[in-house]
């Protein structure tokens, strides 16, 4: 008896559905072919190295296969690195390794394993418990109890997917079922899932912006910005995203209260529901305390690192290696963490691919080039203007970390040829990558999940995703740049 293949299998249905993905793949990646082609093959603009247009065709075709997605975001990395190689673009032994020696990289997956350390101990769990004791008797205070546990988790959890999907969304999900709140029916998920939803995925995008270590991006947002000169520290960066922070973050939860409005808007025994599990969990555990002594000494020494002379990703190490010598965690668990390895190499490749962008000049000249654009005009304006179309670009991304490669050393370096503040741009831009993140339900990793869960429609998600984003750009440009002139930073 013959076994029938996959697609013997499938519905009529789903043969179409994938014929039609497999011709939007073969035509899309058509048009990336030619479109690298053509770059690689342009005249060597005077100033850039002669594989500097080979350089920007590969990167270019790189980064709209990674939006395409024909295949996994790690195994498209690696096909340009190849192609990089075999072309002379890059000299093995020199040039295409060198994103893996970044420190940020390392920082990025050490983190990894400290958000483990969060959602295996049990610990990310009693503190969302703990916000809800105290503010989760109506579906707004339930928002607020999740922000503020969102914020406390953020400086120590650089994966935003993990912390709002490992963390918040079991929490979520579980007071929303709670509250007979599913996505099974229109009335059942705008009860309260929908609003809960919505407001986390935004509260998710401000917090990764108000720490250089809250999401994937930043080390590398700094590690590109100290190529052209500009050193970030940690507490600089959490320093100057105090104030606009957190001011979005007391209206993030209101406006996503009017645009996505629950029907449930208390919920008589919310606070004595949270203080009756957190009584189940007992006293903390062994793990937990240390997760949590580690996660404060963490964040002691990433402020004070410019004062006594530590760097951030020794920091992230230190807690790592602290996990493992108590049995926190276990080399097992660190091996196991697919996202940790797979960041490791889609990054790293691409920032090693930017870094020679760079390096052969290429960014340098399309800085000129749009610097001669916008130049004539006052640098706040520049500011604003180049801002709100680094934000407006998103909406052609798949990955945060994907705009931030591409484009992010690029605006920097107009902006400050334009007569912006050198650290203005970097810190502005820098936290514009991660507002960015909840624009689409494809936008980010904590978009995605969000959006997988059912409880908001496409409608509601960019309405949501656009209405907050200005708002929180607004926010960056009027409240940051008014603080950082209090700190010194304009």
């Amino acid at each position: 008896m013959a076994v029938p293949t996959d697609t013997e299998a499938m519905t009529p249905q789903a043969r179409a559905a994938r014929a039609r993905q497999l011709r939007k793949n073969v035509g899309g990646s058509v048009a990336i072919l030619a479109i690298g082609l053509v770059l690689y093959f342009l005249p060597v603009p005077a100033g850039v190295d002669p594989r500097g247009m080979h350089m920007l065709g590969i990167f270019v075709a790189t980064i709209l296969f990674l939006i395409l997605q024909p295949l996994p975001t790690a195994a498209v990395a690696i096909i340009g690195l190849t192609v990089a190689m075999v072309t002379g673009t890059m000299a093995p032994g020199t040039e295409a390794f060198t994103g893996f020696g970044s420190s940020s990289i390392w920082l990025i997956i050490a983190a990894f394993f400290i958000a483990q350390g969060f959602v295996k101990t049990g610990l990310g769990r009693r503190i969302a418990l703990l916000f809800l004791s105290w503010l989760g008797n109506s579906s707004l205070g339930v928002s607020y109890g999740l922000a503020a546990t969102d914020l406390v988790l953020a400086p120590a959890t650089p994966s935003n997917t993990a912390r709002l999907g490992g963390i918040l969304f079991p929490v979520i999900t579980s007071i929303s079922e709670v509250a007979d709140s599913t996505p099974a029916s229109e009335p059942s998920r705008k009860r309260l899932g929908a609003f809960l939803t919505a407001t986390a995925n935004n509260v998710n995008a401000v917090t990764s912006a108000m720490f250089m270590t809250a999401m994937a991006g930043g080390p590398v947002a700094v590690a590109l910005a100290a190529d052209q000169d500009i050193n970030i520290s940690w507490g600089t960066w959490a320093l100057a995203g105090l104030v606009p922070g957190i001011i979005a973050l007391i209206l993030v939860p209101l406006i996503c209260y009017r645009l996505v409005p629950p029907t449930l808007k208390k919920m008589p025994g919310g606070s004595e529901s949270a203080r009756n599990e957190l009584h189940q969990l007992g006293a903390m555990k062994r793990g937990e305390v240390i997760m949590l002594v580690t996660f404060i000494a963490m964040l002691l020494l990433w402020s004070l690192g410019s004062l006594i002379h530590i760097n951030s990703t020794t920091v992230a190490f230190l807690g790592v290696s602290v996990l493992l010598l108590t049995r926190v965690l276990a080399w097992g668990d660190l091996a196991a963490n697919k996202g940790a390895w797979n960041t490791l190499m889609f990054f790293a490749i691409l920032v090693g691919m930017a870094g020679q962008l760079n390096t052969l000049g290429v960014i340098k000249w399309l800085g000129d080039t749009i610097a001669g654009v916008v130049g004539d005009l006052p640098w706040v304006w520049v500011l604003i203007i180049l801002s709100a179309v680094y934000m407006v670009l998103h909406y052609l991304f798949a990955s945060e970390l994907a705009q931030i490669v591409a484009l992010y050393a690029l605006f920097v370096s107009v902006m400050v040829g334009a007569g912006v503040p050198a650290m203005v741009a970097a810190l502005m831009l820098g936290a514009i990558s991660a507002l960015m993140g909840a624009m689409t339900h494809y936008a980010s990793g904590p978009a995605a999940l969000i959006f997988g869960s059912g409880y908001l429609k496409t409608s509601e998600f960019f309405r949501a995703g656009a209405v907050v984003a200005v708002v929180t750009l607004i926010i960056w440009i009027l409240a940051a740049l008014s603080w950082w002139q209090v700190i010194g930073l304009v």
